[in-house]
């Protein structure tokens, strides 16, 4: 699986300590800066995918460096900042930034808003493909051996969870909550249960023995990656 690079141009220490573990553990490659005349210079030598960049910094500020950024190259930028009146919102997305995100903001959002840009600008595919499953997250469709799927807005929501999340194990919980975010209302196990039986009878070729979603027992559940050949 491709490593994507992301440049986070932050001064806040706590917050690039945190932020970089947890880009990390998702399987994004991060470097740091928190001025404005190292970040330009890391640009040459790192050569992001992304770059993450908040207003304020200890030299020089985002609305220049995103303007800079944006004369020499096409690296999609997302502005990570505590300003949320509409000026700077406005500021910045007319000054080239892909995206805009005020602090605090949920660790997952970010990474979803993270490949969202990514596959807007053309860095990630937005088919991906397990074996003869083949699933388009612009299009919003899902097919089978080239037959359309009809899968529900939950099905739908769980799969592209388990398609972010590919290779790692998910705890019943951290899925429930998924469940739950999007239903509005209390969902329990069993509910969970049922949905995970619903998505294996249409995505796999035979859902007795999953070889996509695979049951991790006592924990929770896995998308596995196919095995390149």
């Amino acid at each position: 699986m491709q490593t994507y690079h992301i440049l986070l141009i932050e001064d806040d220490l706590s917050i690039v300590e945190n932020l970089t573990a947890y880009l990390t553990a998702e399987g994004f490659s991060v470097i740091s800066a928190s001025r404005q005349e190292q970040a330009l210079s890391l640009l040459e030598t790192f050569h992001p995918d992304l770059v993450l960049l908040d207003i304020t910094l200890s030299q020089g500020n985002g609305y220049s460096t995103c303007t800079a950024i944006k004369k020499t190259s096409q690296i999609p930028v997302i502005f990570l900042t505590a300003l949320t009146d509409e000026f700077s919102v406005v500021t910045g997305l007319e000054m080239g930034a892909d995206d805009y995100i005020c602090k605090p903001f949920r660790p997952r959002e970010l990474v979803s808003r993270i490949r969202t840009v990514l596959r807007r600008t053309g860095a990630v595919s937005s088919v991906t493909v397990l074996g003869s499953l083949s699933v388009d997250t612009v299009r919003g469709t899902v097919t089978k051996h080239s037959q359309e799927l009809f899968l529900s807005a939950l099905e739908y929501r769980l799969l592209l969870f388990f398609l972010n999340n590919r290779g790692k194990t998910l705890t019943r919980n951290v899925l429930l909550e998924e469940i739950w975010d999007l239903a509005g209302d209390y969902v329990n196990d069993n509910t969970l249960t049922v949905y995970i039986k619903r998505l294996r009878e249409k995505i796999e070729d035979n859902p007795q023995e999953p070889t996509i979603i695979k049951t991790i027992r006592g924990i929770g559940y896995r998308l596995e990656i196919p095995s390149e050949t």
